[in-house]
């Protein structure tokens, strides 16, 4: 079975928005999309029936916590990531060098590998490039990501440089490794926030040919203009053919700004984290629903919004399960907020298909940057 196979079918008339298929041992993906993330085999507060039915094509899982919890081993004899969360369409696990980055104080990188101790108990562990393919090919998603080291915001020239070097010898490594032929295998760019090095990174890696594209170490805590130049930067130099994949970027004008500048996928925790908040996108902006002012507010969440949330429930309603604690509050604001990006990115796709992105996003921001 082919692991993957991309197909642009148009590039927008203004910009470098594209719209396109991606076709996954688990189903086709319409791109532009956001993926929902499901750290640990579920997206938090939702279960796999109402992610169709906000319209997910595709979702993200965690290594690193899969690996530790509950166990690769254990997903693998219970059929494989699809089955264990009873999810039909296509998954994508990361690598978990983001989650192991984080661990600075927890963590040793050597050429060889890294170790690290478990936030969970304090247990020793070591993954190699080569150990974390036997993780991904065990968990069974549609696309794994190679091993890489993130670099930190910021960061000199030098470490940048060191942990971009490994990158690419890790990827030459997985690759190596994978062996599973109804997964595609993704290169991640890395190179920090210097021009040349994001260059070398992204022609270093388009020449080992991977099926797709990762563009790790962005959004990280640096300023987003910072991200687009770095993004704009790389664009010529990543194959035409190829998906390319924003990793950890969420947000409404950031979804729009990488879409602009060719990306074709996208991921974040972002949208049902600020729901258990409290927090919920609108078409004029984010709203605190939290707030006292939401009280006796009978208004949907968002009055422009047709999710199954805004057509049943007020904002006074879910504001009071939020105050009280109840675990339906946080339901609610996450379906609305997958539901939302979800939906926006559709509408992007039918934008560029009708060449008029450029309008759409200038309409979408001068809406969204109002008051709700």
């Amino acid at each position: 079975m082919q692991r993957c196979k991309f197909e642009v079918n148009k590039v927008d008339a203004q910009t470098r928005a594209r719209l396109g298929v991606l076709h996954l041992t688990h189903g086709d993906v319409q791109t532009p999309i956001f993926m929902p993330v499901g750290t640990q085999a579920t997206v938090k507060a939702m279960s796999p029936m109402e992610m169709e039915e906000v319209g997910t094509q595709i979702l993200l899982s965690n290594t690193y916590h899969l690996f530790l919890r509950p166990g690769h081993e254990l997903i693998r004899d219970a059929g494989g990531l699809h089955h264990f969360m009873q999810w039909n369409k296509p998954i994508l696990t990361d690598s978990g060098g983001f989650q192991v980055f984080s661990l600075s104080e927890m963590r040793k990188i050597r050429e060889e590998g890294v170790e690290f101790r478990s936030h969970l108990d304090g247990s020793k562990c070591f993954i190699t490039p080569e150990y974390d393919m036997e993780i991904q090919e065990a968990l069974g998603a549609d696309i794994a990501m190679a091993f890489d080291e993130c670099s930190p915001y910021p960061c000199d020239y030098d470490r940048a440089k060191a942990a971009m070097g490994r990158t690419h010898r890790w990827a030459k490594r997985c690759l190596g490794a994978h062996t599973r032929q109804d997964q595609a295998l993704f290169g991640i760019v890395q190179g920090a926030f210097y021009k040349d090095l994001r260059i070398e990174s992204a022609k270093t890696l388009a020449d080992m040919d991977f099926p797709g594209y990762g563009i790790g170490g962005l959004s990280v805590g640096e300023p987003k203009p910072i991200m687009y130049e770095m993004l704009e930067e790389i664009e010529p130099h990543m194959p035409k053919d190829k998906p390319r994949y924003l990793m950890g970027v969420g947000s409404p004008d950031c979804l729009l700004e990488g879409v602009e500048r060719g990306i074709d996928m996208f991921d974040c925790v972002l949208p049902t984290r600020i729901a258990r908040n409290g927090t919920v996108f609108t078409k004029y902006g984010r709203l605190v629903v939290r707030n006292q002012t939401y009280a006796r507010d009978m208004r949907p969440l968002d009055e422009h919004c047709d999710c199954m949330v805004c057509c049943t429930f007020s904002r006074a309603y879910i504001r009071h399960l939020i105050k009280a604690g109840e675990i339906l509050g946080a339901r609610l604001t996450s379906y609305h907020n997958l539901h939302f990006l979800i939906n926006m990115m559709s509408q992007i796709r039918s934008a560029i298909a009708e060449d008029r992105f450029s309008a759409f996003k200038r309409e979408f921001l001068e809406n969204y940057n109002q008051n709700p």
